[in-house]
């Protein structure tokens, strides 16, 4: 008979593997707080053993179904908000394919990082963004912390709540161009976030094949349109080309191997679509050996097959809280 969680649903097993990042993102990250409240949401569901596994190696254990020979593997996975790299060494053994880890890495940049850079260039300035208000005589600038909150969208609504919106709304009288920022209390108040994000995802998507796209955000009173090329996309996001750049590297180092060391690349994420994030890897390698492709399902499916794993100790650990 099979274990099942109390309290939680009729067919769920006690033990749970979960996808977890290389490298947390965020202003702060913390991984002692990120496993905490993983631990807490899980065992509130009834699971009484959690294990976390890195999501590149739950993505190379998707990838492995299909080798028909030992390989070393490097495996890129580029979420929402990190990418995360890790090497690992399939071989048969016994008609079976066994895996060895080899070295990992990861940086907290990704999708989200460059749908900011777009916003932060082709939306924030017409929002207000860089222009002044005037105070007592004195000419000054609109705080740019107001439009840091467009790094995510779903952060957008809090800031109807907060003492900044208030002063953003007392900013419409005081605005040397009142008209940008009625923009932006609008696009808090009606809640555009969501769907000024899908105008981003939208040219993100475009310039992965096209050269060129156009730009298009409206919603209520606000239409922006703009063409962009693919270069200055490029151009937007080099800091975090170069911070993604730089983990692969580390990648190699933490695994004791350089390029010729390396025999397939499996890339997967949405952010793998990004053509110059994919030269970051053809500059290395050889194209013939780079594949992509399950950007929804790679990292979950694998999970699943690592569970068929005899020594899960290898590839999981229990969080230390």
């Amino acid at each position: 008979m099979r274990d099942h969680v109390k309290g939680g649903h009729a067919d769920w097993p006690r033990r749970l593997i979960v996808g977890r990042p290389v490298t947390f993102a965020g202003a702060a990250p913390s991984e002692a707080l990120a496993l905490t409240r993983y631990e807490a949401a899980f065992k509130r569901l009834g699971f009484e053993e959690i294990l976390y596994a890195y999501e590149p190696v739950g993505a190379a254990f998707f990838f492995a179904r299909e080798l028909k020979e030992d390989a070393t593997v490097l495996v890129g996975d580029f979420g929402g908000g990190t990418s995360d790299f890790s090497i690992i060494r399939f071989h048969r053994e016994a008609g079976e394919i066994r895996s060895t880890p080899l070295g990992r890495s990861g940086v907290g940049v990704a999708g989200d990082a460059f749908d900011y850079r777009i916003i932060d260039h082709l939306v924030s300035p017409s929002l207000g963004k860089g222009s002044s208000y005037t105070s007592f005589g004195k000419t000054l600038p609109i705080p740019n912390r107001y439009y840091s909150a467009f790094a995510r969208w779903d952060q957008l609504a809090l800031m109807r709540a907060s003492r900044d919106m208030r002063e953003i709304r007392k900013l419409v009288r005081e605005a040397d161009e009142p008209e940008k920022i009625e923009r932006l209390v609008e696009t808090l108040d009606e809640n555009y976030g969501y769907l000024l994000y899908r105008s981003v995802s939208r040219l993100k998507e475009a310039l992965s094949s096209d050269t060129a796209a156009e730009f298009r955000f409206e919603a209520g009173t606000i239409s922006l349109a703009r063409t962009v090329a693919r270069t200055e996309f490029e151009g937007w996001i080099a800091p975090e080309l170069e911070a993604i750049d730089k983990a692969v590297d580390r990648a190699l180092a933490d695994a004791g191997l350089g390029p010729d060391g390396i025999d397939r690349i499996f890339l997967t994420g949405g952010s793998s679509l990004v053509p110059a994030v994919r030269q970051i890897f053809t500059r290395r390698f050889d194209p013939a050996k780079i594949e992509s492709g399950s950007e929804l399902e790679s990292i979950a499916s694998g999970l699943a097959l690592m569970g068929r794993e005899r020594d899960l100790d290898r590839w999981c650990k229990r969080a230390a809280v």
